[in-house]
């Protein structure tokens, strides 16, 4: 008997298999044609205002969609056989073919085909800068802990901007929409004193750093400086709001639990109504304020497209800083020193130096794409820069032409914060989010987010308190609330 060559054995069974294929795509077409005839049927007697004709047309590219599911199915089944086959011959030499890949790699369509090698392709193009650029999805082999402690209620409006006392008593101050700044108790979430004399929104507040003023800038184109005295109420027992778990990235998203009232303010809760300095000098919506190393001037930042430097006791303007091309959005000074940095809507950030009275050089950083929402000094030499293009950028401020990190989120940033202490980034985000990185771009933590806490709405800013035992990590958002947290990094993440 003639022996049949391996050649035309094969031709043979790949004609066989073919047969076979084209059989059961008979099959799903006949069967399909069954189904398309029942549909145009049941489309006759229902009621809809597309044209009949429109509504086949959509029915028969369905069909083909379905038709191509099925014939990708029909080939992962005889794929999956095959694998099965070969690991049965190799199985006694001990060697065996990982099913799940092989069949990944062989099922992908045209499509997926493509964005592998663009995949690749972008992998092998940021090879070199991989060291600097860090993803927010990478995954870190020990978590954070963190636990939501307080909730401060009280405000009729988003609240666009927190701070805390360098001072005792240490308290929280926030600025809100509803045209009040509010001074908190940190331990018991009561309202300590409320400042009613701005006729627009509060944009920012910031304290003195060695005296009880608070320093507020307002939509009615002014900043406030008042004073304030506070009582601190006795410390209640901490209510357990959530369990100490670590920050979990897998959460819920939900709206269910969201009040659509308005949420009634503290009534007994004293007023300041009169500002001891105001200042008044831009010419359209100051956003920002600070104080300067010293506290005997501030810096104001507005969307007149300027930064004026004041004098505390006089009031007088000292200097107007401008060449941003946009608004502004943020202004910074550093802790120890006279420099300032103010962020704006032209995708850059400057750098003011008053160290020098009769120097006052400036430098551009221009590492955004988008509308850069703040930069924050940190202690050392150090500028962190957040933007609404979903970075944050670390700077050097010895060498400014690139940044040393750059992180990448999956949301437009907000007002960020720096720990003096732990040198960690907390990152406000337009989704709701709040995350932790540190000075080179490793992802710490994410803060809970779930139905029953976290923010429900964008959160706007962060705040870190370092001399606070049980809240060492504010936020605030414009669900109307700031939230108190107590972050602890295990000492592993914080030596990395």
């Amino acid at each position: 008997m003639p022996v049949e060559s391996g050649s035309s054995a094969a031709a043979r069974q790949a004609k066989t298999k073919r047969k076979s294929h084209s059989l059961s795509i008979r099959r799903t077409n006949s069967t399909e044609q069954e189904r398309s005839g029942l549909q145009r049927d049941m489309l006759e007697g229902q009621d809809s205002k597309l044209p009949l004709s429109l509504r086949s047309n959509l029915l028969d590219l369905f069909s083909q969609i379905e038709r191509e599911f099925e014939n990708l199915y029909i080939e992962n089944l005889e794929l999956r056989r095959e694998i099965e086959t070969l690991n049965d011959r190799l199985a006694p030499d001990g060697q065996t073919f990982e099913g799940a890949d092989l069949a990944k790699g062989a099922l992908k369509t045209k499509a997926s085909h493509s964005t592998s090698q663009l995949s690749q392709k972008l992998k092998t193009t940021y090879k070199a800068s991989t060291s600097k650029i860090v993803s927010s999805f990478k995954a870190t082999t020990s978590r954070a802990v963190c636990q939501l402690v307080r909730e401060y209620v009280g405000h009729r409006d988003g609240i666009w901007d927190l701070s805390v006392t360098r001072t005792q008593p240490v308290v929280l101050g926030t600025a809100s929409a509803d045209h009040t700044a509010m001074l908190w108790s940190i331990e018991t979430g009561k309202c300590l004193l409320k400042y009613l004399g701005h006729q627009g929104s509060v944009n920012s507040i910031k304290f003195h750093p060695t005296e009880q003023m608070a320093l507020t800038a307002s939509g009615d184109q002014t900043a406030h400086i008042w004073r304030y005295q506070v009582q601190l109420p006795t410390p209640q027992p901490v209510a357990d709001m959530s369990q100490q778990t670590p920050c979990e990235d897998d959460v819920d998203f939900s709206d269910k639990d969201e009040p659509d009232g308005e949420v009634e303010g503290p009534n007994d809760c004293p007023s300041v109504r009169v500002a001891t300095t105001t200042l008044r000098s831009h010419q359209g919506v100051v956003i920002a304020a600070d104080w300067l190393v010293g506290g005997k001037q501030v810096v104001t930042a507005s969307w007149d497209r300027a930064a004026n430097l004041y004098d505390v006791e006089t009031s007088e303007l000292v200097h107007s800083l401008t060449g941003h091309d946009q608004e502004l959005t943020h202004c910074c000074t550093h802790p120890t020193q006279r420099l300032v940095v103010t962020s704006s809507r032209d995708t850059t950030f400057r750098l003011w130096d008053f160290r020098d009275p009769s120097i006052h050089s400036v430098n551009v950083f221009q590492g955004h794409t988008d509308t850069v929402t703040s930069a924050v000094f940190t202690v050392g030499d150090n500028v962190v820069s957040g933007s609404d293009d979903r970075t944050v950028k670390v700077w050097d401020l010895k060498n400014m032409r690139s940044p040393i990190a750059t992180i990448r989120t999956d949301s437009a940033v907000n007002r960020i914060s720096v720990s003096v202490n732990q040198r960690i980034i907390a990152l406000p985000h337009d989704n709701r989010q709040v995350r932790l990185f540190d000075m080179s771009g490793v992802r710490l933590a994410r803060l809970p987010r779930t139905n029953r806490q976290g923010h429900r709405r964008m959160v706007c800013c962060s705040a870190w308190c370092e001399d606070n035992a049980s809240c060492n990590l504010f936020s605030c958002g414009f669900d109307r609330q700031a939230i108190g947290w107590n972050i602890n990094i295990p000492a592993l993440l914080q030596e990395k």
